[in-house]
C-alpha cells in the first residue's frame, strides 16, 4: 500500500520520503516535473491510477517576506488550487488518509505567545504574507470539512520555520535562514568584508530541522486523528540577529553584518506551543547548532558556484 508525498523533491517532501523509506514504507514522491498539481484533470487522473493509501501534501508555492509581499496573487491562487485539487482528487479516489502541511503564518500577528492551536482566526494576519496564510487557513478548513461531511481521517499539521537540505536558498524568494546561509557563504568565497541582511534583526523566531518535522509527519499519519490542526515546533526562539551571527560563525565569515532597516521585519515574535505533539510522543532531536552545521555543510558541498 503506497504513500504518496506531493512535493517530494522539496525541503519537506524529500525529508518525508527519506524517513518513510528508512522505515521500510512504500512511498512515491512526486514533483511538478511528474504531475502539475495546478492541472485538476491530470491530478485526478494520477491519483485515481495510483490509488495511494495516504497522501502527504508537502506541495506548495513558498517564499520569504519579499516573495510573499511582491506576489500575493500567485501565493494565494496557486496554493488554493494545489491543495484543493489534491484533496478533491483524494476524495474521488477514496484515499484513506491525508496529511495537510500548513505554516505558522496562519496565526494572528499579535497572537499571545506561545501560540496555541486555538488562537487561529482570533486576530489580524501579518500583511506581508497574508495571502499565503489565507490559502493555508483554507486548507485547514477543507480538511475539517471533508472530515465533517464524509468522515475522512484527514489531518492538518502546522510546522514552525523549517530549514535543512533541499531548502530554497534564493536571496529574493527564500526564507531568512537559507538566504543568510547563502549570503555568508558567497561573502566568504568572494572575500567580502560585509554582509547586509533584511530588517533590524530584532524579531524572534523558532526554527525546526526538517528531519524532525518528517518524524512528526509519520507519527501523526499513524497516530493522530482529530479535526484540530496540530503545531510542530521546538518552543525555542532566537533573534534574527543572533541567528545571523551563528550562521556567520559556522560559515567562517569574519566580516561585518549590516542591517537594512528599510526592509520589513514581519511579525515580531512567533513561537508555537507544541504541547499536543509532545503528548503524542514526539520531540525535536536536532538542536539549532547541529542543524545549522549540517545545513551549511550540505549547501557548501552542493552549491559550487
Amino acid at each position: 500500500m503506497t504513500i504518496l508525498v506531493a512535493g517530494g523533491s522539496g525541503l519537506v517532501g524529500s525529508a518525508v520520503v527519506r524517513n518513510l523509506r528508512q522505515a521500510n514504507r512504500s512511498v512515491i514522491g512526486i514533483s511538478s516535473n511528474d504531475v502539475n498539481l495546478l492541472d485538476r484533470e491530470k491530478t485526478f487522473s494520477f491519483i485515481q491510477d495510483l490509488k495511494p493509501i495516504a497522501i502527504i501534501d508537502a506541495a506548495a508555492k513558498v517564499g520569504g517576506i519579499g516573495g510573499n509581499n511582491a506576489y500575493p496573487v500567485e501565493f494565494l491562487s496557486q496554493n488554493l488550487q494545489i491543495q484543493t485539487n489534491l484533496m478533491d482528487a483524494a476524495h474521488n479516489a477514496n484515499v484513506d488518509k491525508f496529511v495537510f502541511l500548513g505554516s505558522s503564518c496562519i496565526y494572528p500577528k499579535e497572537s499571545p505567545q506561545p501560540i496555541k492551536e486555538e488562537y487561529l482566526l482570533t486576530g489580524e494576519l501579518e500583511q506581508t504574507n497574508s495571502a499565503y496564510a489565507i490559502a493555508k487557513i483554507s486548507g485547514i478548513e477543507l480538511i475539517r470539512s471533508y472530515r465533517k461531511e464524509f468522515g475522512h481521517k484527514w489531518i492538518s499539521l502546522m510546522p514552525t520555520n523549517l530549514y535543512g537540505p533541499n531548502d530554497n536558498f534564493d536571496l529574493e524568494n527564500g526564507h531568512v535562514l537559507p538566504a543568510l546561509i547563502r549570503k555568508f557563504v558567497e561573502a566568504q568565497r568572494s572575500e567580502s568584508r560585509e554582509v547586509t541582511a533584511w530588517g533590524t534583526g530584532n524579531p524572534l523566531r523558532e526554527f525546526l530541522y526538517v528531519e524532525d518535522l518528517a518524524r512528526a509527519v509519520i507519527l501523526c499519519l499513524d497516530r493522530y486523528d482529530d479535526a484540530q490542526h496540530i503545531n510542530v515546533g521546538t518552543a525555542e526562539e532566537i533573534s534574527i540577529k543572533h541567528l545571523a551571527e551563528k550562521i556567520a560563525s559556522k560559515v567562517g565569515f569574519k566580516g561585518k553584518i549590516l542591517w537594512d532597516n528599510n526592509k520589513p521585519d514581519g511579525t515580531f515574535r512567533k513561537v508555537l506551543d507544541n504541547q499536543k505533539i509532545l503528548n503524542l510522543g514526539w520531540k525535536p532531536m536536532i538542536s539549532l547548532d547541529e542543524g545549522l552545521t549540517k545545513t551549511v555543510q550540505w549547501y557548501k558541498q552542493t552549491k559550487k558556484f
